[in-house]
């Protein structure tokens, strides 16, 4: 990331440049991440910058994943117009840019509802996540008014089939659906075991499996117990 300070005439991106760990950088890259910076001393520099909106703006333009997962911390998520955050998401390419952006920006911009209704039917299927990972989000926390047995059936129909990172997400939904709503939960549950979506997908010791049944019946019975 040497380079990196010569992109902008930011004393920022001269300190990203300095937290370059190759380590950090072999193991972001395995999970299709273009940096090599500690997420741990990110957040301290973030920390220690503090809001500032234009410099946000600046660190994003630079189209450097590092620079932009700092312009996130630092932003007033509340400052952007919807057709920034589509253009904004449509630019983040790497799963970590694009996961941040989502969280914690659109989560918490007035234009969440509007694009989260907008973004499932995106031709892009990255794009596409960004909205279901929206609707996962109500679904765990503001149920109220959503079609929960109408997602189940687009999710019945469509997630066999769905490239990688909406295939994720829609897992994610048909998860937290099982989840927090006992009364779908039998048809969150048949889903799952039909589809076999992510079922020998690799599990690290301790941590649960993403394969919606065995998410679901873990996480229920810690809620039980």
């Amino acid at each position: 990331m040497a380079e990196l300070a010569e992109l902008a005439e930011l004393a920022e991106l001269a300190e990203l440049a300095e937290l370059e760990d190759p380590k950090a950088r072999a193991v972001n890259e395995k999970h299709g991440d273009d940096h090599g910076v500690n997420l741990g001393r990110l957040r301290a520099l973030a920390k220690r910058l503090k809001t500032q909106q234009e410099l946000a703006r600046r660190l994003w333009e630079t189209g450097d994943t590092a620079a932009r997962l700092l312009a996130l911390l630092i932003c007033r998520p509340k400052a952007f117009t919807r057709d920034e955050l589509d253009a904004m998401l449509r630019e983040a390419r790497t799963p970590k840019v694009h996961d941040w952006l989502v969280n914690y920006l659109v989560k918490k911009n007035p234009h969440a509802e509007e694009l989260r209704l907008a973004w499932p039917a995106d031709p892009d299927p990255v794009v596409a996540s960004a909205g279901w990972a929206l609707t996962t989000e109500r679904v765990a926390k503001r149920p109220e008014g959503l079609d929960l047995a109408g997602l189940l059936d687009t999710i019945e129909a469509e997630m066999k089939d769905a490239p990688d990172r909406l295939q994720w997400a829609m897992n994610h939904c048909l998860a937290r659906i099982g989840i927090e709503h006992a009364e779908h939960r039998t048809r969150a549950l048949d889903i799952g075991e039909r589809l076999e979506v992510l079922k020998d997908y690799p599990t690290s010791p301790g941590c649960t499996s993403p394969f919606a049944p065995v998410w679901i019946t873990e996480m229920v019975r810690r809620q039980q117990n």
